[in-house]
């Protein structure tokens, strides 16, 4: 978690983000006290037509300088037995949660592993989809997948056990969901990653790592940075617009 004091325009803000971080999800929710702007690169869960989307993020690289090093660090995700072993664990937390709403032998991975860029970083990314039980709606479908299994590890309750026992810091926004239910009975919602609170007088920033058996604990505190650089970049130029704004302080809270 990382603390700017300060006054932040929302609005300028949120201009800013989405141009330095284009991503699937962008948005800005204003309320009386404070405000969440995020430009998230992953659904939570997705429900169209009775068609389940759920897309777990698992493995992370910095963007390179270059077309060479950036397929070079593409390839080095690609072929990391740590990186690909998470992926798989949690592809397969997200088809058991799917499959506690979806109709038998409905749930399938068409599509695994996949490499998405974005500005600063790219990440692996899995499709699980499956098809509602006529039994259940959206909110059974929400219930089902939320907190998403990124976010927590696996097994789920026992892994947000250990979250609350030993993180220290509750997450407040951080790794929770936005997005809307329709009357239609669609529902469509992004994972809070990649976001900021805004409030009167400061911006919080937080960003997490997976840490599995074999992780390495200072290449996971650069994964962790590496996804925050879009919100800093934002920060930095926020403060560069504003000639009677210090240079920008972040404070790390331990």
């Amino acid at each position: 978690r990382y603390i700017q004091k300060g006054k932040v325009d929302k609005v300028s803000f949120y201009r800013i983000l989405r141009s330095k971080n284009p991503s699937p999800y962008l948005f800005l929710i204003d309320f009386n006290d404070f405000a969440i702007c995020g430009s998230s690169p992953e659904v939570m869960v997705r429900l169209s037509d009775k068609e389940i989307l759920l897309r777990p993020i698992a493995g992370t690289r910095k963007r390179g300088k270059s077309a060479k090093r950036d397929y070079e660090l593409e390839q080095e995700l690609i072929n990391d037995p740590k990186e690909r072993a998470e992926h798989l664990m949690l592809v397969d937390l997200g088809r058991n949660d799917v499959g506690r709403v979806a109709k038998v032998g409905s749930v399938k991975v068409p599509e695994m592993m996949r490499v998405e860029r974005y500005s600063h970083v790219m990440h692996l990314v899995s499709d699980v989809i499956g098809q509602i039980e006529d039994d259940k709606d959206m909110f059974d479908l929400f219930r089902a997948t939320f907190t998403a299994g990124t976010m927590t590890g696996a097994p789920k309750i026992k892994a947000m056990e250990l979250i609350a026992k030993f993180e220290g810091l509750k997450r407040s926004f951080y790794s929770g969901s936005v997005g809307y239910f329709s009357f239609s009975g669609d529902m469509d919602s992004a994972i809070a990653i990649r976001t900021a609170l805004i409030k009167d007088d400061e911006v919080i920033l937080q960003a997490g790592a997976g840490v599995v058996a074999d992780s390495v604990p200072k290449l996971e505190e650069l994964e962790v940075r590496n996804k925050l650089m879009a919100l800093f970049a934002t920060l930095q130029e926020l403060a560069n617009l504003d000639e009677d704004k210090e240079l920008l302080v972040l404070k790390e809270v331990e």
